[in-house]
Parts: structure tokens; C-alpha cells; sequence
């Protein structure tokens, strides 16, 4: 994968996660800045590290794996590991502008 590709492809890694919501927030995940870490090697092998709003999200399997399958859809991903992590905790500031109006934050 050049560098361009890479780029491209991280691009349309975020393009795809600005599609998967919580089921209770009308806000996607990326928007909500649920996404701490996308990590895309050369060879097409991505990491991500993401949170929830809360720890005990009901809906915490069914969002990973939503991000899991979205992103193996990229073209160029070869293989796809979400990780859950708490640290540091999520709060409102996290949010985008467009999502903390949205939300009725601003």
C-alpha cells in the first residue's frame, strides 16, 4: 500500500465508523468521540481503540461488531481488531461541534 492508498484508506475508515450508532443516541460513534485510536498498517491491518458513553453500554457487543464488519467492507482492509478501552474516560467535550448541538450540549 503507497502512502496515498494508506491515507485514502484511513479516510474511508472514518467515512464507514460516521455510519455506526448507539442505538439510544442519534449521534454516530466517530461524532461522539467514541474513536481514540485508528491505527492502519501498510499491509492493511487496522487497530482501533474505542469507548462508550458508559461502561455498561447494553449495546457495547452488537457497536463492536457493527465497527468490526463496516470496516472489513473497506476496500484495502485485510483484517480488523476493535478494542474496547476506558481510559481515558469519555466525556461531552469529546464530541464534535456538530454533535454536541445535535445533542442540545451548546
Amino acid at each position: 500500500m503507497t502512502q496515498k492508498e494508506h491515507d485514502d484508506t484511513e479516510q474511508r475508515i472514518i467515512e464507514v465508523l460516521k455510519t455506526v450508532y448507539d442505538p439510544e443516541i442519534p449521534v454516530n460513534i466517530y461524532d461522539l468521540g467514541l474513536i481514540y485510536k485508528i491505527d492502519l498498517d501498510m499491509e492493511g491491518h487496522v487497530d482501533i481503540d474505542m469507548t462508550f458513553t458508559a461502561p455498561s453500554c447494553p449495546a457495547a457487543d452488537f457497536i463492536i461488531e457493527d465497527v468490526r464488519t463496516k470496516v472489513l467492507a473497506v476496500e484495502g482492509i485485510n483484517s480488523a481488531e476493535v478494542n474496547m478501552v476506558f481510559e481515558p474516560e469519555w466525556d461531552k467535550s469529546m464530541m464534535t461541534e456538530e454533535a454536541r448541538v445535535e445533542l442540545g450540549f451548546d
